[in-house]
């Protein structure tokens, strides 16, 4: 009798225990809505250790230098992480929780529309990010889902919290007051932009993010790898032009590197190659421009590396890298002048 009690009894508890189960599934189930997929990691409920501070991390795509994101994880008070994607899935968050560490959680909203960028669950997660990660990918996805969005404002008041973000690749390139938008479909090349930068394809976005240390800046990624240095120029000149400024800089960025800015305005780069961050800040337009012309001769470039200081908003550059002029004539870019070199 006995024997024959218990199996029931246990079948019984065995059923009841996959009814729990389901019901802390549909408990934790991640937000769904239209335009967008959700992924978490780690315990999004844990209060955050430490207090945030404001910083932005500008990452130059391919690998990631570590210590920067320590240096973002310290200034999300080692809380939780939004990252803010329009491809993949949860390979940033991944290695995030499991390779960095030091976080309490971490969680992915990946869009495929506009819609999202007014979800009101979309929105509270970002509201309540210790610190919020733009991931690489096609930037002109960002232009479009989020530009003018409820969203948009949500990443603007973030910042202005005192709160960390940060981008890599095409996260990185909407960061400045001005981003290449790539929104022709393509990724224009140095040589184009250099030969016509009034091209179709030199795609500009302005009023979209708006960053501390950042008003006067356009970004650029996997600079010295993808040879981006004219095109950056070549941006610059346009800007400044389009403008009617003598101020508009550049700051490239290369790959497995990032420039890291804090609440004071000092930025620092951390690479795990011997990268730079590079600054292009003529003060002066160029001495002619148009549709499929630009000359500007002299041009100076600054390497940052990882033990220069780049003390913003006056762009003083401490210990820099290596110091260049380059001249752009016919379409070509060519180093000029003397050469002062720290490498």
């Amino acid at each position: 009798m006995e024997t024959a009690f218990r199996k029931p009894l246990a079948i019984f508890a065995f059923a009841l225990g996959l009814l729990c189960c389901a019901a802390m599934v549909a408990a934790q189930r991640p937000p769904a809505g239209k335009g967008y997929r959700y992924f978490e990691i780690g315990d999004v409920q844990a209060k955050r250790p430490g207090a945030t501070q404001a910083g932005l991390m500008l990452v130059g795509g391919g690998d990631w230098p570590y210590d920067a994101f320590r240096w973002m994880i310290e200034r999300a008070g080692h809380g939780r992480i939004v990252i803010l994607r329009a491809s993949g899935t949860t390979e940033s968050q991944d290695e995030f929780f499991k390779d960095i560490g030091g976080i309490t959680a971490a969680q992915t909203i990946v869009f495929s529309d506009r819609r999202a960028a007014s979800d009101p669950k979309v929105l509270e997660i970002v509201r309540n990010a210790d610190g919020i990660f733009l991931a690489g990918g096609d930037q002109s996805n960002y232009v479009n889902f989020w530009k003018g969005t409820p969203l948009n404002r949500a990443l603007d008041a973030h910042v202005r919290a005192g709160k960390p973000i940060g981008g890599t690749s095409a996260g990185l390139a909407v960061l400045g007051a001005w981003s290449y938008g790539a929104m022709d479909g393509g990724s224009v090349v140095s040589e184009t932009a250099l030969k016509n930068p009034m091209s179709s394809e030199v795609t500009l976005v302005g009023d979209f993010l708006h960053m501390p240390y950042l008003q006067n800046v356009i970004t650029d990624s996997h600079f010295g790898k993808r040879e981006r240095l004219g095109r950056l120029i070549a941006f610059v000149a346009r800007l400044s032009k389009e403008q009617g400024r003598t101020d508009i800089a550049g700051i490239g960025v290369d790959e497995y590197t990032a420039l890291c800015i804090d609440n004071n305005g000092v930025g620092r780069v951390f690479t795990g190659n011997g990268g730079y961050a590079w600054l292009v800040r003529p003060q002066r337009q160029a001495d002619e421009f148009g549709a499929g012309r630009l000359t500007f001769r002299g041009v100076p470039v600054t390497g940052i590396g990882k033990d220069s200081l780049l003390r913003l908003p006056g762009f003083q550059v401490e210990k820099p890298a290596f110091t260049r002029t380059y001249d752009v004539q016919a379409g070509r870019l060519t180093r000029s002048g003397r050469t002062a070199s720290l490498e």
